[in-house]
């Protein structure tokens, strides 16, 4: 069961995560991989898991440096 986690962040920390999701997916579009297709369904499931993470930080309100 997952449970949800809710924080809050300034425009900065978001940035940082943003970089590091990038560099996350980076890493695994260049990782070697076998030739099957499971490896591909490993990889797509990864890259899908990350493209989320971002869409849900896109969509986020980040806090005022200001407000914090």
């Amino acid at each position: 069961m997952d449970k949800g986690l809710q924080i809050e962040l300034t425009s900065y920390e978001r940035d940082v995560l943003w970089r590091g999701l990038r560099s996350v997916r980076s890493s695994i579009m260049l990782e070697t991989r076998g030739p099957t297709n499971q490896d591909d369904l490993r990889r797509d499931g990864l890259l899908d898991e990350i493209q989320m993470l971002f869409q849900r930080l896109e969509t986020t309100d980040p806090v005022s440096a200001a407000g914090v």
